[in-house]
């Protein structure tokens, strides 16, 4: 081995000098193959804790009476697809699972296209949305780095980011100019009789920095889209399900309806589950739509399982609350440390942008990296960077984080940035000049850890917990 990821090419590792081995889980932690237990300020996949005792009994027992596809009929189908869909408005009423939201996204592109009868796209400018042929095509993330680019049926708006957008913060009119600078794109595209079929966006957009829009944004974006003949798409893969706090939905902060919202992710809890809801008069439009392995059984019970916890732990309301918390003594953070630009977030879903000043607001890349890694080895916390500059440290931790986790998170992220002010020895950022020096000696290669794994026994796991009854 040659420490690289042996995952393809094009895969990505957390960590990816000095990745983790992984072997158990449990509620908001994780545990690598020498017995050392993480925080886990990253998987939004394991929405509602890894391993959560009633998801993973509901999955093994349905595993046990009755696994198939579609083409049956499966009373435990319609009665998740009830639950799913009585969370949402009551004009979203059909539902389609299916196996993961890169397959959410690209059947409501579809939806879209065959109800408007056209091709035409909006999207964020560094927007992700899957990696699905469709949606790689109009996600501008992928395309810039591929050599066809944009295609001409793909219209790049400005994301409408207040911190280092076009228009700032201290602008009362951001969302009036943001939404102009999307009619002028869209116009010139009407002008080269191009139609837009259908405008998709995250409602927090996380993959391009945990950007929260405006609050007018979207219900005036929404307008403008419908005017012209088209529909809006949510892209809750990430934030749906509680993770903003206070509502079921981030689309709910802005007061607007999608005309199709896209689950993924969090549905199943690591499960492969997705799911589309939208209205009649668009689902008629479709036609006959079959998918293999969407809404079978075990996904089913996985599904309402996860509905049942979120309920009955009282998730949503611990996410506005600690997340709150969070959200306050992070902005505290951003007073006392200069390379700290800007907090920002709802609930479990915050970014906070590493910079190199206050004043410049230049993105400090190596930084971020430092930071991140620094948390890793020296508090066992583990977060990530998202943005274009990959230097927002995004904290998306499974919803059973309770206030103790949140100040652990804060207090260790102090520590880190006081100790980066008054330190410059090995495995510290110079900041002046923002170059990344080697990571402490303590950092292991993919090479290292394989041979060590060889030479160690796994440490005997911790009996699991019957319940997540601790939640602040």
């Amino acid at each position: 081995m040659d420490g690289r990821n042996p995952c393809g090419s094009g895969g990505t590792l957390h960590f990816e000098t000095a990745p983790l081995k992984i072997v158990r889980a449990e509620k908001q932690f994780m545990t690598d193959n020498f017995g050392i237990q993480y925080l886990d300020c990253v998987s939004n996949v394991a929405h509602v804790g890894h391993c959560h005792p009633h998801v993973v009994a509901a999955g093994k027992n349905q595993m046990a009476t009755l696994v198939s596809a579609q083409g049956f009929m499966n009373d435990a189908l319609t009665k998740y697809v009830k639950q799913l869909v009585n969370k949402l408005p009551d004009i979203l009423s059909i539902c389609y699972l299916v196996n993961s939201g890169s397959e959410a996204n690209d059947l409501a592109l579809r939806l879209a296209r065959a109800y408007t009868n056209r091709k035409d796209v909006v999207v964020f400018d560094d927007a992700y949305h899957g990696n699905l042929g469709n949606l790689i095509d109009i996600s501008p993330k992928m395309f810039k780095q591929m050599p066809q680019g944009k295609k001409e049926f793909v219209h790049v708006i400005p994301c409408p980011d207040t911190y280092r957008g076009l228009y700032r913060e201290d602008d009362l009119r951001a969302a009036e100019k943001y939404v102009k600078e999307a009619e002028r794109i869209i116009h010139q595209a009407s002008r080269s009789n191009r139609k837009i079929a259908c405008f998709v966006s995250e409602s927090i957009v996380v993959n391009c920095g945990v950007i929260v829009p405006p609050r007018n944004y979207f219900r005036l974006l929404y307008n403008l889209i419908h005017e012209i003949g088209g529909v809006c798409i949510a892209d809750e893969v990430q934030t749906g399900l509680g993770r903003t706090g206070e509502y079921f939905w981030a689309f709910e902060h802005y007061g607007v309806i999608p005309d199709i919202v896209c689950i993924g992710k969090p549905l199943g809890n690591g499960h492969p589950m997705g799911a589309v809801i939208t209205t009649r008069e668009i689902a008629d439009s479709l036609g006959e739509y079959y998918s293999t392995f969407g809404g079978n059984p075990v996904a089913c019970a996985i599904g309402m399982a996860v509905l049942d916890v979120i309920e009955n732990e009282k998730l949503v309301q611990s996410a506005k609350a600690v997340g709150k918390t969070l959200l306050e003594n992070l902005q505290q953070l951003k007073l006392n440390h200069r390379i700290i630009g800007d907090v920002r977030g709802f609930g479990l879903c915050i970014g906070v942008e590493i910079v190199e000043h206050k004043t410049s607001r230049k993105p400090a890349t190596a930084l971020a990296q430092t930071i991140i890694y620094k948390l890793k080895e020296e508090h066992h916390i583990l977060v990530q960077v998202q943005g274009p500059s990959r230097n927002v440290i995004s904290i998306t931790p499974p919803m059973c984080f309770t206030q103790t986790n949140a100040r652990s998170l804060f207090n260790a992220l102090d520590a880190v940035l006081t100790s980066l002010a008054h330190s410059n020895t090995e495995g510290v950022i110079d900041i002046a000049s923002n170059v990344l020096v080697p990571h402490p000696r303590s950092v292991l290669s993919m090479e290292d850890l394989e041979n060590m794994s060889e030479e160690l026994e796994e440490p005997e796991a911790k009996k699991a917990r019957t319940s997540y009854d601790d939640i602040d």
